[in-house]
């Protein structure tokens, strides 16, 4: 048998959209909760259209953009939740693997998980609520995932500040439903953060099943914003990152090297400054040397961008030319590209287009991890039985501009040589060079 993981150079790219959405229409979750909390759904109902009246008064919402949106994309807004409708979209944009997240409507919620314990899942949710609302969501997506299996990785909503027994139930539950990683909350809020050794458990039972932790952007402090938007959007991409330097620094991927963590659709443009700062502090460079080795109390016996090569990785929506340009300092292996489908700011449903935009100077074995092969390995999707379809819908270098017309692999790669023997310069000594143009 072919090796699924040896590619020619204009093979078709074997692409895993790291980060997808999908769910039901709110309403529609009735059948998967459980029926004593069916009074409390009702009310959770009307207050979420009591929000939508209210975000379109702040001006939060475009009436006139969510109506042609809409219409225009119709038919594989669908794909939201029906899953023939998910994987035709999901061919037409090259995508033969996904990642799938809660929350399928990100202009209305129309598709919101109930209580809350969605893409805004918190630590201050109801324990029970948030709890009953996950696994609604979590029975629904197995048997989503049950149609076209191999070519999906359902992530289960799991709010670890509640009770733990019940938060270990789930994820054994989930596991054995099908699903294979754990949605944690981005915000804790006023439970315990995720320093704290209550949470051994969870990572301990998610690093045994293999199911990688992750968390996603949709949380933030709203009610200090008032009507000011652009604090929002500023911080919206702060908030599920900021768990990944309480449990690095504190000692999980210490005490559990194979638990894997994810930040996604978050960018990870702000990952190379934490990693050049996060490194001198442990070596203790002017400014921490006063500190010591002793001060990090033998919570980290390594280079913290170590830890972040061997249990850290990115999923990152509509990945930017600046974030490729740093891919050297981030670590190409923690960099899992997705298509936000069907989220207006995602790539879908022209990922084709936007992948020849992004990629047309990366050198075609780059392009493979970041476009498939990690997210891949980290998700543990079968390369063997989904190269087919891979090879069928997936285009290739050529298709990307990559190769062709008198330019080879070797060109590529000799473009970007000079950057990445800089790497990360604080560890190679190499001085800058200059960028190539992109």
């Amino acid at each position: 048998m072919t090796d699924p993981t040896v590619f020619a150079d204009n093979d078709p790219y074997f692409i895993v959209a790291a980060d997808s959405h999908a769910g039901l229409p709110t309403e529609q979750y009735r059948e998967f909760l459980a029926s004593k909390y069916h009074d409390a759904f009702d009310d959770f109902l009307g207050e979420r259209a009591a929000l939508l009246e209210e975000v379109t008064r702040m001006g939060i919402r475009d009436e006139a953009y969510a109506k042609k949106w809409f219409e225009d994309n119709d038919e594989g807004l669908a794909g939201g939740w029906d899953a023939i409708k998910r994987d035709q979209a999901l061919d037409a944009d090259g995508v033969a693997a996904e990642v799938v997240y809660p929350d399928a409507d990100a202009v209305e919620s129309r598709t919101c998980v109930p209580f809350g314990a969605g893409l805004g899942l918190r630590g201050d949710l109801d324990p029970e609520l948030g709890m009953a609302g996950a696994q609604a969501h979590n029975r629904w997506l197995a048997e989503l995932c049950a149609v076209s299996p191999e070519r999906r990785c359902g992530v289960a909503l799991v709010p670890i500040t509640a009770e733990l027994d019940d938060v270990l139930g789930e994820i054994r539950r989930a596991k054995e439903s099908g699903l294979g990683a754990v949605m944690i909350p981005a915000m804790w809020v006023n439970q315990a953060p995720y320093h704290d050794r209550r949470y051994d458990p969870v990572w301990a039972l998610c690093e045994e099943l293999q199911m990688p932790v992750v968390t996603h952007s949709g949380s933030a402090a709203r009610d200090e914003y008032g009507d000011h938007l652009g604090i929002y959007v500023t911080e919206v991409t702060w908030w599920p990152a900021r768990p990944l330097w309480f449990l690095l620094w504190s000692g999980v991927f210490e005490r559990f090297p194979g638990l894997r963590f994810g930040v996604t659709e978050g960018g990870c443009w702000w990952l190379p400054g934490l990693l050049w700062s996060w490194d001198r502090l442990f070596m203790g460079q002017k400014g921490a040397e006063k500190l010591g080795r002793d001060a990090f109390k033998g919570n980290v016996t390594m280079l913290p961008s170590e830890y972040v090569d061997r249990n850290i990785f990115t999923g990152l929506a509509n990945v930017k030319r600046r974030e490729l340009g740093m891919r050297y300092e981030i670590g190409i292996p923690n960099m899992c590209w997705g298509t936000d489908f069907p989220h207006p700011e995602g790539t879908w449903p022209n990922t084709r287009d936007w992948l020849v935009k992004t990629f047309f100077d990366i050198p075609v074995d780059e392009t493979r991890r970041m476009l498939g092969l990690n997210a891949a390995e980290i998700f543990g999707f079968d390369l063997g039985s989904l190269r087919p379809l891979a090879e069928k819908i997936g285009p290739t270098p050529e298709d990307l501009g990559q190769l062709g017309d008198g330019r080879t692999a070797a060109d590529l790669t000799a473009k970007w040589a000079g950057v990445k023997a800089v790497g990360r310069h604080w560890l190679t000594g190499h001085d800058f060079p200059l960028l190539p143009d992109f």
